[in-house]
């Protein structure tokens, strides 16, 4: 899958197409899922690596939708352009996140880019691969980016946050394989926690 933004500016365009994509799955999910809210904290089982834990936060699934024949969807406007391409088709899955004050997701990844709309307050978004472990703060109305590589989001306001989460997965992903734990062994070091 290929996802490309190009425009000026391009913070706009993301943003723009973050809105975009988050109201058409929305308007495309169904809110009549059976599966109810739940806290997001991994469980440690016999057998499984320790994972590095998360607190705090509660998901609440909205819905989602396979899209098998999109090939490329491009649209320009003016001096804003954007497209999307996903050879094989294309998964979208949306939920919410609560964020408790203090409230940490535990160091994770996922299987494509993840379009994230911080709806209240205000979350610290690290970055695996950031060898300063500076964080991304993303207030209400504003847009991150995750590219499912590796992260871990905070509440550090001592507020509650909340977000609108946009997955872009392959076809047939169910919404328990969108988060990939990453083991306390492979965790980041540089951030000390």
């Amino acid at each position: 899958m290929r996802v490309r933004l190009s425009t000026i500016p391009t913070v706009r365009a993301a943003a723009v197409c973050a809105a975009a994509v988050a109201t058409l799955a929305l308007g495309l999910a169904s809110c009549d899922d059976p599966r109810p809210t739940e806290s997001v904290a991994p469980k440690d089982q016999p057998g499984d690596p320790h994972l590095t834990m998360g607190s705090g936060s509660t998901r609440t699934y909205i819905g989602q939708g396979t899209y098998t024949d999109l090939d490329k969807v491009k649209r320009i406007e003016k001096d804003w352009h954007v497209e999307l391409k996903a050879k094989g088709g294309l998964e979208i899955l949306v939920q919410t996140f609560a964020y408790a004050p203090g409230a940490i997701t535990g160091w994770h990844k996922h299987p494509g880019p993840v379009f994230i709309q911080v709806i209240e307050g205000t979350v610290a978004f690290y970055e695996a691969d950031d060898p300063t472990c500076t964080p991304k703060l993303v207030s209400a109305g504003q847009g991150y980016l995750d590219r499912g590589d590796g992260h871990i989001g905070r509440n550090l306001s001592g507020q509650p946050a909340k977000d609108i989460t946009v997955y872009f997965a392959p076809p047939g992903t169910t919404a328990a394989q969108l988060r990939i734990d990453i083991p306390e062994a492979e965790a980041p070091k540089q951030c000390g926690f």
